[in-house]
């Protein structure tokens, strides 16, 4: 799977698909590969401020529990309840309807430090 041009990727494999002062974050196809299958996602606590590259949520697979890291500082205005019944949907669609959190931030140099597309993928090239 390709990684979406617009979105921006942390080293830690989570995304963000930023509109205006509100991203929609998630993990990429990587992750989800990796992880293998997910069983159970423990979101974010909407209204919670999470700070860049610091644990928001966590992701347990059959394989391991991962750590997924808020890509911006801000507050979570809305987390992906589907999530919570379904969670297998981050491994169907990472980039789609399995999302993670939605969250309002106020640094947009923050979304600079990230990586673009290209940058990640080059990355992943050494992996």
């Amino acid at each position: 799977m390709k990684n979406p041009e617009n979105f921006k990727y942390t080293k830690e494999h989570e995304w963000i698909s930023a509109d205006g002062s509100v991203g929609i974050v998630g993990i990429t196809d990587f992750a989800q590969h990796a992880l293998t299958d997910v069983v159970f996602v423990e979101l974010p606590q909407k209204g919670k401020n999470l700070i860049q590259l610091k644990t928001a949520a966590v992701i347990e697979s059959v394989k391991s529990v991962s750590d997924v890291y808020s890509p911006v500082s801000g507050e979570v205005i809305e987390v992906n309840e589907k999530l919570l019944s379904n969670p297998e949907l981050i491994n169907k669609d990472p980039y789609g309807t399995g999302w993670i959190f939605k969250i309002r931030f106020e640094n947009k140099d923050e979304l600079n430090a990230l990586m673009s597309s290209e940058e990640y993928t080059e990355m992943m090239k050494e992996h």
